[in-house]
């Protein structure tokens, strides 16, 4: 049976999503940045991010509507792999990937992801994507390294080149993961038990326990003001973490997964702009040009999305 196309005010509403959750994504670089140059180690923000995240939407959700937060047994185990790949592994790896690479060249990495997802939709699910698509995506990952400023102080190491391919595997895992289980249940439940889960996983690596408690009122600067870290830290779990995943993966009711993959590339652009503004990071010439080259892919993309396509895993338009 072939699935009721998804409506212009539907698509609409998805991309609205996306671009959002990027945004928001994309302040976390610029938010846990000072933190990390505080002393902080990235793996501490990292489980800090995701552990008060998880407690925010348990909370909060928990008041709110409750009745998202029931999740048959048939789909916990989508909801396990979600929590455990698109959270706890993407964080761990691209820190990791970081840390042994310049931070261009693990981004690059990473962002190779919806490449991965055009390829599994292409033959695995056997969806044939019009040739727009591909140029697009190929014009976005251009335009990223262009950002990413990839040849400058480029150091291979094989740790870090394993752990931002990874990195890219699980952030395509993430969307393909995101687009089965917000079609099978509500979006926001499967965030809520997700971002709980991945906590989980990231506590693994750096047990709560461990964090520097007595150094979180001790203030870190950004954007010519001296903020106290925990204030940072929350900041990042509420905007950068719970908002962005739960917007990110409501998107996928409305986008395929191919489609809003290439959309969150505009986070680098963001995250750039945003190091700029607030960190008074320079951007050059090449820069800008490449956030012009990867937001026109993006484009193209968005209007390749038009074409209608058979898919062989319809996602329901509600």
């Amino acid at each position: 049976m072939t699935p009721a196309p998804v409506s212009q005010s539907h698509r609409a509403r998805g991309t609205a999503f996306i671009l959002i959750a990027s945004t928001a994504f994309a302040s976390s670089g610029p938010l846990a940045k000072p933190v990390m140059q505080a002393g902080f180690a990235p793996e501490q923000v990292a489980s800090a991010r995701a552990g008060l995240a998880a407690l925010m939407l348990l909370v909060g959700v928990g008041i709110v509507k409750p009745s998202v937060l029931r999740v048959r047994r048939e789909h916990w185990r989508v909801v396990v792999a979600y929590g455990l790949i698109g959270v706890a592994a993407v964080q761990f790896l691209f820190f990791l990937a970081v840390s042994r690479l310049p931070v261009g060249v693990a981004m690059l990495l990473e962002y190779t992801s919806p490449v991965l997802v055009a390829l599994w939709v292409r033959f695995v699910r056997r969806v044939r994507l019009p040739g727009l698509s591909w140029l697009g995506t190929a014009l976005a990952l251009g335009g990223l390294a262009l950002v990413a400023q990839v040849w400058s102080g480029l150091a291979l190491d094989a740790v870090g080149l394993l752990a931002g391919a990874g990195a890219a595997l699980c952030s395509a895992g993430y969307y393909l993961l995101g687009e089965k289980g917000a079609g099978e249940q509500h979006p926001i439940g499967m965030v809520t038990w997700g971002m709980a889960v991945g906590a989980l996983g990231l506590f693994v690596v750096s047990p709560p326990w461990t964090m520097p408690f007595d150094r979180l009122d001790e203030t870190a600067r950004l954007g010519g003001l001296d903020l106290p870290i925990w204030a940072l830290l929350v900041t990042v779990a509420a905007v950068s973490t719970a908002v962005a995943y739960a917007l990110s993966t409501s998107s996928l009711r409305d986008l395929p997964s191919q489609v809003a993959s290439v959309l969150a590339l505009s986070e680098p652009v963001v995250a750039t702009l945003l190091a700029w503004s607030l960190l008074g990071e320079v951007l050059s010439a090449v820069q800008i040009a490449g956030m012009v080259v990867l937001l026109s892919g993006a484009l193209l993309v968005q209007l390749a999305a038009r074409t209608p396509v058979t898919p062989a895993e319809p996602l329901p338009t509600e």
